[in-house]
């Protein structure tokens, strides 16, 4: 079974759009090219939920066929671990599901067959959440209220960075920040397989102005597929033939 490279984008945020296209609409659009959108609410410490806040956060990972967490900032490192691993298993399910129906009609599905059967189909999806490539672009909100929570957003992806490098499939990340000094998104790691390099460029983003996440969406999904992501992966593998001497 061929899934191809599974596509993410993880939003971080921890406020309302109030600039652009609706980010819901923007979502939808970028699942329709086979990239899920998954979105993590980080709540102050102190701060109950915001009614307002987390409905966008639901209705943005709905429409992008994601996953959706709030979360408060001390436990941020493990629930973006756990996002982006539920979201896997749910863009694999749904391939699954697509072969189930080929295989044994369109009116079969993943939940309907026996007990055993599902939990066979499941190990297929487990295995292939480890060894399928894996494109994640984390587009982080730095509007004024981040300011105090960009240190733990870094920790929090260089964990993702070493617990997603245990899997077998090839990882690449790139992290790109909103709102943009003249555009709508900062590129602040470019496609790399490892984000232990961003520390020294984490500290350099400033926070402040409008959250236009609608418009900052829509550049996210543009940078899949580009020039700078196929060299890395060719870069990946011309290393691993010298590294096996061929």
């Amino acid at each position: 079974m061929r899934t191809g490279t599974l596509k993410q984008i993880l939003l971080i945020t921890d406020g309302c759009s109030n600039k652009g296209e609706d980010p819901s609409a923007v979502a939808a659009l970028a699942a329709q090219q086979g990239i899920t959108v998954n979105v993590i609410g980080i709540l102050e410490d102190d701060q109950s939920e915001d009614p307002t806040g987390l409905k966008e956060v639901e209705e943005v990972a709905m429409s992008g066929g994601g996953v959706s967490q709030l979360v408060y900032q001390k436990a941020l490192s493990q629930t973006v671990q756990t996002v982006t691993k539920q979201a896997m298993t749910l863009t694999l399910q749904g391939v699954v599901n697509q072969e189930l129906k080929q295989i044994l009609g369109p009116n079969q599905s993943l939940e309907e067959l026996p007990p055993e059967q599902r939990g066979e189909v499941m190990e297929v999806v487990e295995d292939l959440g480890e060894t399928c490539d894996l494109e994640v672009l984390v587009l982080v909100d730095t509007s004024a209220s981040m300011h105090n929570k960009l240190p733990t957003v870094q920790e929090a992806l260089v964990d993702l960075s070493v617990s997603m490098n245990a899997r077998i499939g090839r990882n690449r990340f790139a992290i790109f920040s909103f709102p943009g000094k003249r555009k709508d998104i900062n590129k602040v790691l470019d496609w790399s397989p490892k984000l232990e390099s961003m520390s020294s460029i984490f500290p350099k983003l400033t926070s402040g102005g409008i959250t236009p996440t609608g418009p900052a969406l829509k550049q996210a999904m543009y940078q899949f597929g580009k020039k700078s992501l196929r060299r890395s992966f060719m870069r990946e593998n011309e290393s691993n033939i010298e590294e096996t001497g061929h």
